[in-house]
């Protein structure tokens, strides 16, 4: 921001303050200072010298994965249509705050009186170690469920069941890391006929089955 001009009264007053503090540069640090030891040192010392301290390394360790990949495109249209009878394979992208690091697509539809969602979510974060502090952090709020190998780095799977007016609804959460990525897949499922949901084997297959592909579709992106 550019200064205001001071006062004409205020700068007449400071002018002989500036002139005397403009004499003592001149005798301290001015072209009147007595030279110091640090001038009087050969150049080759001072280039010595700079040499031996390195800068510091500000550089900071490449990410595996610097993007979110397309969610819509991460599960095979054959996978689609059998989580989700009667729903479109290309699915719907949730907008998002930031799409370089978080994407979520979901599919949904009613077929009959069978209700089915399935949402694929890919989150990047800055780091392997902040993934895997996010991801302990949301297997441990879940709770319930168990570890799914072979998935990423490492997976869990947890099931629930929840009943609102009579109406029976199963959901299955899959969360699995893949170096400084997230996978989370939510697959659930009711009955509007018989007011029941979906056995848990159902719906947990149907969750990793989702899982494992877009966890590849991720994979598929690295390098």
């Amino acid at each position: 921001m550019r200064s205001l001009p001071l006062p004409l009264a205020l700068t007449a007053r400071l002018s002989p303050v500036a002139v005397l503090a403009a004499a003592g540069w001149a005798l301290s640090s001015g072209p009147l200072a007595a030279p110091t030891a640090a001038e009087h040192r050969p150049a080759a010392q001072d280039k010595a010298e700079t040499r031996s301290v390195a800068a510091p390394s500000t550089s900071a360790a490449p990410k595996t994965y610097a993007a979110a990949p397309a969610p819509c495109e991460s599960v095979a249209e054959k996978t689609v249509t059998s989580l989700v009878p009667g729903a479109k394979a290309a699915g719907r992208e949730i907008p998002s705050t930031d799409s370089e690091v978080r994407r979520t697509c979901s599919w949904n539809a009613l077929k009959g009186y069978d209700y089915r969602w399935l949402d694929v979510s890919y989150e990047v974060m800055a780091s392997d170690e902040a993934a895997e502090k996010s991801y302990r952090e949301q297997v441990e709020r879940r709770g319930g469920g168990g570890a799914v190998p072979g998935l990423g780095d490492s997976a869990y799977s947890v099931v629930g069941l929840t009943t609102e007016d009579g109406q029976q609804t199963r959901e299955g959460v899959v969360i699995a890391r893949a170096s400084n990525a997230l996978v989370t897949i939510t697959y659930n499922g009711s009955d509007f006929e018989s007011k029941k949901a979906p056995d848990t084997d159902t719906i947990n297959k149907g969750a990793i089955k989702a899982a494992k592909e877009a966890v590849a579709a991720l994979e598929s992106e690295k390098g």
